[in-house]
């Protein structure tokens, strides 16, 4: 897993060197609030899990209106929700946090706005279920989640003048969130809104 990452993390800062023997190359950083959910007819009573968003992105313009933004997202997603084990209805909260690297085409409408969009390779790096039962709380790691989920993203973004920027985007999981050998036949896919504020330089 760390080895798949790190060569993820490789390939975008690679790419981007290419890139800069041509173009010129902006950098910044960015961060912001995450609205996740999972769709699986599995789940009752689904609440999005709120959480967060935090990383490093390039914009490669290619032409006058059209870039490349390759990022790397750290990204916590899941969802709240009700599930039946064994008769006993258990209300509980998957936590995914990911190693998100979306590499996203940026065309640009008017001067500093644009629209974005493009396939996001999305790592695995932590999983966790809290329920709530009548025995109490618990809090336990996991093993169900698939190590790597492919997924996609659109949006639009703002940049002003100064380098600051502000984003939305839609965010879809491809693949299934869990292992087929570690969960039932339920199809479960993670999707979401990402809203996030940032500095090119």
């Amino acid at each position: 897993m760390k080895k798949s990452i790190l060569i993820a993390v490789i390939a975008v800062l690679g790419f981007t060197s290419a890139a800069s023997a041509q173009e010129f190359v902006y950098f910044g950083a960015k961060g912001g609030v995450n609205f996740t959910n999972m769709s699986s007819d599995g789940f009752e009573d689904e609440k999005s899990r709120t959480g967060f968003h935090l990383g490093l992105l390039s914009e490669i313009p290619l032409s006058e209106r059209f870039s490349l933004q390759p990022e790397v997202l750290y990204a916590t997603q899941g969802l709240e929700a009700d599930r039946t084990f064994a008769g006993q209805t258990v209300n509980g909260e998957y936590q995914l946090d990911y190693i998100q690297v979306p590499v996203l085409a940026k065309i640009y409408l008017i001067e500093g706005l644009s629209i974005e969009a493009g396939p996001s390779f999305n790592f695995l790096v932590e999983e966790e279920y809290d329920f709530e039962s009548d025995f109490g709380d618990t809090e336990f790691d996991t093993e169900a989640g698939s190590t790597f989920e492919f997924g996609g993203a659109i949006g639009a973004s703002y940049k002003f003048n100064n380098g600051f920027f502000v984003s939305a985007r839609y965010t879809q999981g491809f693949t299934d969130v869990f292992d087929s050998d570690n969960w039932d036949d339920d199809a479960i896919k993670n999707n979401g809104i990402q809203a996030g504020i940032g500095l090119m330089f």
